[in-house]
């Protein structure tokens, strides 16, 4: 009997409980630099997993690629399979004026503005990170030292679409090709920075979604890369503290398994 799943090829006893997501294949092996007994279990397409310990815990580290559907088949796949907890790590745009590019952006709740959330619910349906995720994540950050800071993160599609360079006066420019842009992209980012959004990503928005869908504790703590709206393409730093954000995620994933103290 195949009992293999249809995208990742992974059966029974290849994923662990707890799983670190991240978008990029190569930072798989940045995240399992010093795990125990690793093996990989998924080189496919945009998903590489890699299942091994830390500490005495299991744990599995999976990449989702960019965006919404590939990171739903993931997070589908991984549940099937007896995924407990799922925290992504991964970069994001500073949209709170207060950030600064290197600080940590841990979600608390999303803005759906993806399309495959949507497929699966009633756009109603919030997409909440769990409290003890982001509980673990927050101490875990004032344990390491690491600049953090905790709010609602808008999760869009279409990166150049919705993302825009800051122009003179104020003004904003597009980033498509041929400077296309219809007006309600503007109002959007505006909107956006009125509400006190702190970051903006791809991914998060479907992963809390399906949690609560399906029952498992998520979350979510990206790096600040840029600040949104870009002061350049130039101006985006996808590596910085990224060791930190591992590191934070980390070990915030094994406070959640119990083998340290709370």
């Amino acid at each position: 009997m195949n009992n293999a799943q249809p995208i990742t090829g992974c059966r029974p006893g290849d994923i662990a409980e707890n799983i670190l997501l991240c978008g990029d294949p190569a930072r798989v092996e940045r995240i399992t630099a010093d795990w125990e007994e690793k093996r990989e279990v998924c080189g496919v397409r945009e998903y590489t997993i890699v299942t091994g310990q830390r500490d005495g815990v299991a744990l599995s580290a999976a990449s989702h690629g960019i965006g919404a559907p590939g990171t739903a088949i993931l997070v589908e796949e991984m549940i099937k399979l007896g995924a407990k907890t799922m925290i992504r790590i991964g970069n994001s745009g500073g949209l709170d004026p207060a950030t600064e590019i290197g600080d940590l952006a841990i979600t608390t709740g999303c803005v759906r503005d993806d399309g495959t959330s949507k497929t699966y619910v009633l756009p109603e349906y919030p997409a909440i990170a769990n409290w003890e995720v982001v509980g673990a994540l927050v101490e875990e950050s004032a344990i390491t030292g690491a600049p953090a800071k905790t709010g609602v993160t808008w999760s869009l599609d279409a990166f150049y679409a919705r993302n825009a360079i800051a122009g003179p006066n104020d003004s904003l420019l597009s980033m498509s090709v041929g400077g296309y842009w219809p007006s309600h992209f503007e109002t959007r980012i505006r909107d956006m920075q009125q509400a006190r959004i702190l970051n903006c990503e791809m991914e998060a928005g479907i992963l809390l979604t399906l949690a609560g869908l399906f029952g498992i504790r998520a979350g979510a703590i990206c790096v600040v890369s840029d600040k949104a709206p870009w002061p350049g393409p130039s101006k985006i730093d996808l590596d910085n503290n990224m060791t930190a954000c591992i590191e934070v995620a980390t070990r915030a994933m094994l406070r959640l398994a119990g083998s340290r103290d709370l």
